[in-house]
């Protein structure tokens, strides 16, 4: 397949690029940049420019791209680039996309978990609500912007990720270092449910996706197994043999983090990966005990 990928550089771009050039696909990257290759497609959501000519032809687009969430505390200029740089750059692939004369058959397209929000014990699919607060209001936006290519009956699929495991990247990386110095603990009650999967598994999902008609619409990429903070934590310490006896208190992960705490930190989601599994996705981790040690073999 001719496959253009959008945020090719972070993780999971990265990852999936990896997996996909051995099997002999002609990968594209939509970059922000002039070009330095044919390879590479110039776009830029805050200039709300694209160019439109060289999106003719691909089999499918991989869109991937967004701020981080993680990186800094969320002043207001902090989540007007976290939505803008995620509703406007989906909004402006998808119309684009929407508006060829030779459209892809396949649009998968990021979104995440937080579109749940803060939901407790609730068991989460894909046709549960959306929850309230900053990241659902974002979420919801987000996979709005494809609604112009779904019109266009271009097969969209919203990726709604959870906390993916690698030890080179995102969330796990940066808990790593105090818990290899036997610092670590679970956050808050350690009450709050983290639904997680492994990169592996999250490379696996979006090439089962873009192979398989039967999914479109939204999709949990999750493994079937969420856990609480607390066993995250004593697994993720048992991984390491290192002890997890220092506790974070709420409050003081809200000093430290502000908004970030209550909708990343201390939020509980429940979800379920009901249209991977319905579809017939054969998960490679399926347990979280073997998925951390698998990314730590690989990060050590």
């Amino acid at each position: 397949m001719k496959i253009l990928i959008s945020g090719s550089h972070g993780l999971v771009g990265t990852a999936l690029i990896k997996s996909l050039e051995p099997e002999g696909h002609e990968i594209f990257r939509l970059v922000r940049h002039a070009p330095n290759s044919r390879s590479e497609i110039e776009w830029s959501p805050d200039r709300y420019s694209i160019a439109l000519a060289r999106l003719e032809g691909f089999d499918a687009v991989v869109h991937l791209a967004g701020e981080s969430i993680a990186e800094g505390r969320w002043s207001d200029e902090k989540k007007k680039r976290i939505r803008e740089s995620r509703v406007k750059g989906t909004r402006l692939l998808g119309d684009a996309l929407a508006n060829l004369a030779n459209r892809p058959k396949s649009l998968i397209s990021a979104s995440a978990i937080g579109y749940y929000g803060n939901r407790g014990d609730e068991v989460l699919t894909e046709g549960s609500a959306p929850g309230d607060g900053f990241l659902a209001e974002v979420c919801v936006e987000w996979e709005k912007g494809t609604a112009l290519a779904t019109e266009k009956r271009i097969r969209v699929v919203n990726t709604r990720f959870g906390i993916v495991l690698d030890a080179h990247g995102g969330a796990l990386k940066k808990m790593l270092p105090p818990f290899r110095m036997g610092i670590g603990g679970r956050i808050g009650d350690g009450k709050q449910w983290m639904s997680w999967i492994a990169l592996d598994d999250v490379v696996g999902g979006i090439k089962f996706a873009l192979r398989n008609d039967s999914l479109q619409g939204p999709v949990n990429f999750v493994a079937p197994n969420p856990v609480t903070n607390s066993e995250f934590t004593k697994t993720l310490g048992k991984a390491l043999s290192r002890p997890t006896l220092f506790p974070i208190p709420a409050f003081g992960v809200r000093l430290v983090f502000g908004e970030m705490a209550d909708a990343l930190l201390l939020s509980s989601q429940r979800v379920e990966p009901a249209n991977l599994i319905k579809a017939g996705y054969q998960f490679q981790y399926l347990g979280l005990k073997e998925a951390l040690r698998h990314s730590l073999a690989v990060g050590d």
